[in-house]
């Protein structure tokens, strides 16, 4: 991998992470166009990916900064200073509790496939293009059958664990974490820009320690040029993500999310069909 491939791919990272059309998959996709996966040693990829998000988490936290250190400041204030009993917290300090919630199943889960999710099944095109089609489906159920009326603040303890079941669903190839975790809050009521706004915010737990875990177990991977490849993509996956975060959160307040069913369904096509011609290899 070339500096100029690995600025591509950081490309590919920020803009496809927030949007529920799956980074994993585009990457992956865009990885085997390139010739820069390697079938020997597929946790190699699996590093790389996971590290390159944290440039899409930096993207989380520079956009969310004032709400993160508002939902830090309260939730230390109403549980460590005051100990206030949940129902009485402020906004803030509720939502803290609800990312935390929410990302119990996705701890739990993540680890204990940790074997599975580096290995080659997770890289399989006949997967991504199966999960992007599968859940473009499901969501556009979700789209048909959500009552959108839930705001951040009608979120519950239950809603935020739920969710974060759904986020489970992201750890297979081609569902997308966005993805997986919008059409569970659609399911659950959520207005569509809430459903995208929280899941952004869960995603912060996750990603980071997926993130740090995967660059510490990498650097045994590392050398200068795979280290200079790793920082320019991660920057790229920073701007970019944060651009996706900033339209996606405003194409919300006005459309649905059938562009992006529609661009799933497309894509799973593609790739299957672009299989059966031997163009690309599973």
């Amino acid at each position: 991998m070339n500096i100029f491939e690995a600025i591509f791919l950081g490309i590919i990272q920020g803009l496809t992470e927030f949007l529920p059309i799956s980074s994993t998959g585009h990457l992956t996709v865009a990885g085997k166009l390139m010739h820069v996966i390697s079938n020997q040693h597929p946790e190699e990829w699996t590093a790389f990916m996971a590290v390159i998000q944290l440039g899409t988490l930096l993207a989380v936290i520079i956009y969310f900064w004032n709400d993160i250190i508002q939902i830090v400041t309260d939730f230390l204030h109403y549980n460590v200073k005051e100990r206030v009993k949940f129902s009485e917290q402020n906004l803030n300090s509720r939502m803290g509790w609800l990312i935390i919630v929410g990302s119990i199943p996705v701890g739990l889960i993540g680890l204990s496939l940790k074997k599975i999710i580096e290995g080659t099944l997770t890289k399989d095109l006949y997967v991504i293009a199966t999960s992007l089609i599968v859940l473009a489906i499901i969501l556009a159920i979700a789209e048909k059958t959500a009552k959108f009326k839930k705001e951040m603040k009608d979120i519950t303890l239950k809603d935020a664990f739920i969710v974060g079941i759904a986020q489970c669903f992201a750890l297979f190839p081609g569902s997308s974490r966005s993805g997986t975790t919008i059409t569970g809050g659609l399911f659950l009521g959520m207005n569509r820009e809430t459903a995208a706004r929280f899941s952004f915010l869960l995603s912060i737990p996750a990603v980071l320690a997926s993130g740090l875990l995967e660059l510490y177990e990498s650097l045994k991977f590392l050398n200068t040029s795979m280290t200079i490849n790793l920082i320019v993509a991660t920057a790229a996956a920073a701007i970019f993500g944060y651009l996706s975060i900033d339209f996606l959160l405003r194409y919300l307040k006005k459309y649905s999310t059938f562009v992006f069913i529609y661009y799933r369904v497309a894509l799973g096509i593609i790739i299957l069909v672009l299989l059966s011609m031997h163009i690309i290899t599973p």
